[in-house]
């Protein structure tokens, strides 16, 4: 069975010395390791061997990361880590667009990429438990219902996959598009407002169970965050 500690991972890298030291510090943490070249297969692979978690260098020859992780993500959820030399913030901001889980610049501590390739597969990869607990909130996904201490509430299916998404990765920011990809499985269109009205709503039965904390935020123009609250508070 796969687990956090031993997960079957793609590394899709064109530089070669580069590749095989990553390839190495993951192996002698226990994982399973594939190594691409480049681009222009990764797709056809991926959709074939099922790794279950992808670390894809943005600059390919054949075909770009960018445009590799759009098409996984039309058909996959597998966990994709882009790393990249190329630091200008569009790039940034574009790969986790596109569906990236995380977003490591060269050059890069092979330890600090174990370390997140182990937090993306915590999230990813951990047994799905009948409750899951993130500060004072407390999600049970097959009844809908959300607790807090003594108090509960429920919520829509939307409302909660809404919740269940911001929630699992505490302080990152998930822009509009983001949250429409995970939460409408069926990409249906909707309009950016559609988000705000869920966000609003989820907020106000939010304050039924936590009304001095306010767990949502909005970041200007980007999207929303979900963020524990302070110690003490």
């Amino acid at each position: 069975m796969t687990t956090t500690e031993t997960a079957y991972i793609l590394i899709v890298e064109d530089e070669e010395r580069l590749a095989r030291l990553v390839a190495d510090y993951l192996r002698a943490n226990g994982h399973r390791v594939e190594h691409l070249a480049e681009g222009t297969g990764v797709v056809a692979w991926v959709r074939h061997e099922r790794p279950d978690l992808i670390l894809l260098d943005l600059m390919l020859p054949g075909k770009d990361g960018l445009d590799i992780c759009r098409e996984i993500r039309a058909e996959s959820s597998v966990p994709i880590i882009m790393t990249t030399a190329r630091v200008e913030e569009i790039d940034r901001l574009l790969g986790l667009e596109l569906g990236a889980d995380d977003y490591v610049c060269k050059p890069y501590s092979p330890r600090e990429l174990v370390a997140r390739v182990k937090a993306v597969l915590r999230r990813t990869l951990a047994p799905e438990q009948p409750a899951a607990e993130s500060g004072p909130l407390r999600l049970y996904r097959d009844e809908l219902r959300v607790r807090a201490g003594e108090r509960e509430i429920e919520l829509t299916a939307v409302e909660f996959a809404l919740l269940e998404t911001l929630y699992g990765a505490p302080g990152r920011i998930f822009s509009r598009d983001r949250l429409m990809d995970r939460i409408y499985r069926d990409h249906r269109v909707v309009s950016d407002r559609t988000i705000d009205s869920h966000v609003k709503k989820l907020r106000r039965k939010l304050a039924e169970l936590v009304p001095d904390q306010e767990l949502i935020h909005s970041v200007y123009g980007v999207g929303y965050r979900y963020e524990l609250p302070a110690a003490g508070d």
